[in-house]
């Protein structure tokens, strides 16, 4: 155990130092969701505001209804660097490397996800920061910005694990940045952006079923002091079955292409 942990903390070190030797590609995607923020508040806002009402409208009413889903946008853009961390390390040779070394095998794929969650974490903080500058306001207080820390982890650490899949199942580098593509727009298929109510019938029915759906719903509760109902218990049901799901079918990838 003591091996493991320490091979373990080697490998989040190396990713962590990939991530600032190689910045390009954690100020893309840090700066996708800042601009779709930025687009939505200043751009579609006013309109968009003043069509969910609210006791002021326009576009500062928007810009608290939307942060909680630029958030989630944080997640999943910044997951989709693990898929290709891991699709460039099983592509280039090194993972093949370490097998031929003492090292634990868990630790691998162990390193990629608490170095992703580590980034993922600077992502949505720094997402926060630029809401709070243009004008986000919360009305939470202590216990439901705990509520909020611990969904958001739960939810980073669950799409982690399936990032990690998504990288194992890749067959190239390429081919590994496009796959993870349906979690960035599932977002835009739910009352992200606006309620579902005007929907058509099926799209709403999708809108209101799919799993970043309660998650949303949870996380602008718990940010603006309004009921959440049950959406906090199945956004955390979903990722438990998300993060179980992706750890089980990174773990079987992984040992598959270790016997090979």
């Amino acid at each position: 155990m003591t091996h493991a942990l320490s091979d373990s903390a080697t490998m989040v070190r190396r990713n962590l130092k990939r991530m600032i030797r190689y910045p390009s590609m954690t100020f893309q995607l840090l700066l996708m969701p800042v601009i779709f923020l930025l687009l939505f508040v200043y751009v579609l806002g006013g309109t968009l505001g003043a069509g969910i009402g609210g006791p002021s409208g326009g576009r500062a009413e928007y810009l608290n209804y939307v942060t909680p889903t630029i958030i989630l946008i944080a997640i999943t853009a910044a997951v989709q660097g693990t898929t290709i961390s891991i699709a460039l390390d099983m592509t280039e040779g090194i993972v093949d490397r370490f097998r031929t070394m003492a090292i634990a095998r868990v630790s691998v794929l162990t390193g990629h996800v608490v170095g992703s969650l580590i980034q993922t974490v600077l992502a949505m903080a720094f997402v926060f920061g630029v809401a709070v500058l243009i004008g986000f306001r919360s009305q939470a207080g202590v216990v439901e910005w705990l509520a909020v820390a611990g969904l958001l982890v739960a939810m980073a650490f669950a799409l982690i694990w399936l990032s990690a899949a998504f990288g194992l199942v890749s067959k190239t580098v390429e081919g590994s940045s496009n796959i993870g593509l349906p979690l960035m727009l599932l977002p835009f298929f739910g009352n992200g952006f606006v309620p579902t109510d005007s929907m058509p019938t099926v799209l709403r029915w999708f809108a209101e079923y799919q799993p970043f759906t309660p998650f949303i719903d949870a996380l602008r509760g718990l940010l603006m002091g309004t009921p959440i109902g049950n959406s906090g218990y199945i956004a955390l049901g979903w990722c438990a079955v998300i993060g179980f799901g992706g750890y089980l079918w990174s773990k079987k990838l992984f040992n598959r292409e270790s016997t090979r």
